[in-house]
């Protein structure tokens, strides 16, 4: 058992530093198209996965309508930020109620032309809106952080995305870390066994501490680049809040596969699974420092 952990756990690292090294290309770059298409490509495989595993399980969705419009408003947000920067932030919150409005309603009006078996008709229209809202909307704040500053750059808060990312694997890692480890010497205590039962409360303390960490650490270090921050004390509220929200994140994933009776949600990642085993945590963070610097740091 202990030599699978640590198969697996090397596995994991391997794919962590291969996917380092994409992003810091992408990174020194500084080139707006090539971090949106990186980012716009995580969310549009995310998408593709989750209806992957609704049709694995035989579960009712409108998949390939709910894949295009997921995709549609993917590409929309990332060519707006990438050609207009920050100033199409406005445009695409605008954007944000007219693409939900018109998911529910074509979801609906789409299955007037399908033939209604019980309860079918009602799972398809709320798979849709749910796929849409849980991972391209949500995903979005991913993209929509690297305009967020204002800055003589390119991409203005590429240093903010960054931090956001190593703050929120930071929680993953130290989560299963620490609930490996602990695990090894004492009794751990179950966190939500019924959805994860491999989360330990041991494993949750230990992913704030390590958010705690990376997010200090990197404030320490790279302060000028990481200003829009506001300061240590916002740089602690938004860590803890952030580990809070990752664990969320990587439950209500969970709570999907479990519900699916899928174990992960795709294999291009060893050691991690697909896309959206990878970004599942980021759909919850993204949009909580999103509006965090919004409306309490740059709102102030």
């Amino acid at each position: 058992m202990a030599g699978s952990k640590v198969k697996v756990f090397g596995a994991r690292l391997l794919s962590t530093l291969l996917l380092w090294v994409v992003v810091m290309a992408v990174f020194w770059s500084a080139n707006p198209w090539a971090f949106v298409s990186l980012i716009g490509f995580l969310g549009l495989a995310g998408s593709w996965e989750f209806f992957s595993m609704t049709a694995k399980s035989g579960f009712p969705s409108q998949r390939r309508y709910g894949l295009f419009v997921s995709w549609v408003y993917l590409l929309l947000v990332a060519i707006l930020l990438a050609s207009r920067g920050g100033e199409s932030l406005n445009i695409i919150s605008t954007l944000d109620s007219a693409v939900i409005c018109f998911v529910i309603l074509s979801s609906f009006t789409w299955e007037l032309w399908r033939k209604k078996e019980g309860r079918e008709p009602l799972i398809r229209v709320a798979c849709t809106v749910l796929s849409f809202v849980y991972i391209p909307f949500l995903f979005s704040f991913m993209l929509r952080l690297l305009f967020v500053p204002e800055a003589d750059s390119p991409v203005p808060g590429a240093w903010l995305a960054l931090w956001v990312v190593a703050v929120t694997k930071f929680t993953d890692m130290g989560a299963y870390i620490t609930g490996t480890v602990v695990g090894n010497f004492l009794t751990t205590h179950k966190m939500i066994p019924h959805v994860s039962p491999g989360k330990t409360w041991e494993g949750f303390s230990g992913a704030i501490v390590f958010a705690l960490l990376a997010a200090c650490g990197l404030y320490a270090l790279l302060p000028e680049q990481l200003a829009v921050l506001g300061s240590w004390k916002h740089v602690v509220i938004l860590s803890v809040v952030m580990s809070l929200f990752a664990v969320v994140g990587d439950l209500a994933e969970s709570i999907v596969k479990r519900s699916l009776q899928i174990k992960d949600s795709g294999n291009a990642l060893p050691g991690i699974g697909g896309a959206l085993d990878l970004i599942d945590s980021l759909c919850f963070t993204a949009p909580v420092v999103y509006f965090y610097l919004v409306w309490i740091i740059l709102g102030s």
